[in-house]
């Protein structure tokens, strides 16, 4: 199932991949990336992580992968909260990756975390690897959203457990509405303002629209191979958790 979040791309260039993009965007915004999360979400985004988070530790797991880790936000969390983990992030951009392992040697969890540069579609671990794997807000950035899924699901051990964190669309009317003004004008006006870019955070937008919301998520997952899938939207369905087990 092709999912409409592969056809957006952050700069739309006909000759250049929705991977490429990304990369690229990322490295642009990387220095400014952890104030405009804080901004757009109003602080909202730390809550969402430990809520997620909480979905691993009640698992147990302690070999742990995040996917598209960024600057290392919910790496840093994970080891903080959960006794004995150890987590190993990947990420396309180079840029996003030096902030976050200048926060891992800053916070001394350099023997807990070890940050990756490569592609969340074709990833260098064996099948099997980790008992948990998070993303967090990075799904709606895939090049092919079902792959990826795939490939989560192959270095997953059996028995272990995904996480998936992402902005979603409110359905009520009136949330509906102030959400839909709030992330076309006002997120795109702040983030040329603080990083330079306004099409990052118009993308912003666009690839939530687009990404598979709800249930539609879940069936993908399902169609990767996961089973005793599930989600609960937060914030008046601002943003949700997905998660799925590999049986």
């Amino acid at each position: 199932m092709k999912a409409d979040c592969e056809d957006v791309k952050p700069y739309g260039k006909g000759d250049t991949s929705k991977s490429e993009e990304v990369k690229d965007m990322f490295d642009h915004i990387a220095p400014k990336y952890d104030f405009m999360n804080r901004a757009m979400t109003l602080g909202l985004d730390k809550g969402w992580r430990r809520k997620a988070i909480k979905e691993i530790a009640k698992s147990g797991s302690k070999e742990i992968l995040d996917i598209a880790c960024g600057t290392g936000d919910m790496a840093i969390k994970m080891v903080k909260t959960i006794p004995g983990a150890k987590v190993t992030g990947i990420d396309l951009s180079p840029g996003m990756l030096d902030e976050g392992r200048r926060k891992v040697t800053e916070a001394g969890l350099s023997e807990k975390i070890v940050l990756l540069e490569g592609d969340s579609l074709k990833m260098p671990f064996e099948d099997g690897s980790f008992d948990a794997i998070t993303v967090a807000f990075g799904v709606r950035n895939f090049e092919n959203l079902e792959q990826g899924y795939r490939e989560m699901w192959r270095v997953l051990k059996p028995g272990g457990v995904l996480v998936v964190l992402e902005l979603s669309t409110p359905q009520g009317r009136l949330t509906g509405r102030g959400y839909k003004f709030y992330t076309r004008y006002v997120i795109p006006s702040l983030g040329k303002l603080v990083s330079g870019d306004s099409r990052a955070y118009s993308y912003l937008p666009e690839s939530i629209a687009a990404v598979p919301q709800r249930e539609k998520m879940t069936r993908m997952m399902e169609e990767s191979g996961f089973n005793e899938t599930c989600y609960k939207e937060l914030t008046f369905g601002s943003c949700t958790i997905y998660v799925g087990k590999k049986g």
